[in-house]
């Protein structure tokens, strides 16, 4: 008896999605994904309106298939000019080795879902197949029309909390990230207590407390490791660095570099280049201990400026490179090979 059961999660071909990262997930890639048998994902939580639907349509006109777009459902950032002047000023150093200028403030670079009406009625107008969520979750009235519209429904939870919230308020699909995975950690509250679960651990837990179909993220790499998953009871694995080197993706030279050299062997957990906990290759930057760092995603607006003033002398050691405790494993091949062959080594 097969562990996949495709009516669980919209239809799905295979038990393989295509984790929406921001900033690397493109049209090509998700489509890739899905005419391959996937879900393809795209990441536009930090995109403009119009540039979301310029890339959900990208997207359509590629594939008939299932693909996702994700949402960050942040709390809106809590200002304090005070944390930001200093924040600045302890990176002032690091802008000095490559005679730039710090800024002289910081912007709230990006709106949160949550409180962007526009970007909401785009979602319903454009009806991609599925909308995800990632930080919390939307209001409930907005989750239930897009159900009303025939729009698949997903939520990252980090613990059994999380995913009972996001059950309770209509969402159908739960993706259990465990700490392995890379990126930023979905927790709803960073100043909460985080128990810091392992994938095999939040899955096992959450597939005990809930009816709804659990998508197992973290680390995953093989399909050896999807097959894993679906033993612990996951409805399907989602997996983001292992679709970093395809080349549909965006990642750029210097990024695709380090993935494949012995720094990817050491990943760690950093507020440094965000305001938020996320998992990354170690640098300068991940490996920066100052604080009190200013709130999420005012951080970034530094954090871009000092990698852009790097990056402008040939240093990357200030990027944001995201990355999943399984990077060594990371393999080149196209986006539909990639999910073949991880269909292939699953069976």
């Amino acid at each position: 008896m097969s562990l996949f059961d495709p009516a669980r999660l919209f239809g799905l071909a295979h038990p393989v999605i295509q984790a929406p990262m921001a900033g690397v997930s493109t049209p090509a890639l998700a489509a890739a994904v899905a005419n391959a048998g996937g879900m393809g994902s795209l990441g536009i939580g930090a995109a403009s309106v119009e540039a979301a639907r310029q890339m959900i349509e990208e997207t359509r006109a590629k594939t008939s298939g299932l693909f996702s777009v994700n949402m960050f459902c942040h709390a809106p950032a809590r200002r304090d000019a005070a944390v930001e002047a200093g924040w600045i000023d302890q990176l002032r150093p690091f802008f000095s080795e490559f005679d730039a200028a710090p800024p002289t403030d910081l912007q709230e670079i990006y709106r949160s879902f949550v409180e962007d009406e526009a970007a909401f009625r785009m979602l319903l107008a454009t009806a991609p197949p599925v909308v995800s969520f990632h930080f919390g979750l939307p209001p409930r009235d907005w989750i239930a029309a897009f159900r009303a519209a025939g729009i698949g429904t997903m939520a990252t939870a980090t613990n059994p909390q999380e995913a009972q919230a996001i059950e309770a308020a209509g969402v159908e699909v739960i993706v259990a990230q465990g700490t392995e995975a890379g990126g930023h950690r979905g927790v709803f509250d960073p100043e909460a207590h985080d128990p810091a679960l392992s994938m095999p651990v939040l899955v096992s837990q959450l597939v005990q407390r809930t009816r709804l179909p659990v998508v197992a993220a973290g680390g995953i790499m093989q399909g050896r490791e999807i097959k894993a998953a679906l033993t612990l009871g996951a409805a399907a694995a989602q997996l983001g660095t292992a679709f970093v080197l395809c080349p549909e993706s965006a990642a750029d030279a210097a990024y695709r570099a380090v993935l494949k050299s012995d720094q990817a062997r050491d990943t760690r957990f950093t507020s440094a280049i965000s305001g938020r906990p996320a998992r990354g290759i170690a640098n300068r930057l991940a490996r920066f201990e100052g604080g009190p760092v200013p709130a999420y995603p005012v951080a970034y607006d530094a954090g871009k400026a000092l990698h852009a003033a790097a990056k402008a002398r040939g240093d990357h050691g200030f990027a944001a490179h995201w990355a999943g405790q399984g990077s060594p494993l990371a393999r080149e091949a196209p986006a539909g090979d990639m999910v073949r062959t991880l269909v292939a080594e699953a069976a």
